[in-house]
């Protein structure tokens, strides 16, 4: 099987596209890892950790969809962004509704039992 070789401007984007990709997983797992070591190793407030992991979370979010989906705030790929916040507006309006009716069960079964 032959090999096709690239030219150089080929060759340039294909080794931009793998500094790319290693830095969003350099990045991930940094943001991985921050949460975890300070769940195993470190005695922190409760509040203060769930702050810190839901952070690393938002921002684990944000670099899987720079570095690996390639998603820009760019005209061209401006359809891809609605896309994806329309899709989460539908599962933020699933999970609302699911604990909405949840919690209203909880209250009319269990009423003495309401903090």
């Amino acid at each position: 099987m032959s090999r096709r070789t690239l030219n150089e401007q080929e060759a340039r984007e294909c080794k931009t596209e793998q500094r790319n990709y290693l830095w969003g997983f350099g990045l991930a797992l940094v943001l991985t890892l921050i949460p975890f070591g300070l769940v195993a190793f470190i005695d922190i407030e409760r509040m203060t950790l769930w702050i810190t992991i839901g952070g690393c979370a938002l921002a684990q979010v944000i670099v899987h969809l720079r570095f690996f989906m390639h998603i820009t705030l760019a005209k061209n790929k401006r359809e891809d962004l609605l896309l994806i916040l329309f899709t989460v507006l539908i599962l933020v309006i699933m999970c609302g509704g699911t604990l909405w009716i949840l919690f209203d069960l909880y209250q009319r079964m269990l009423p003495g039992m309401m903090p």
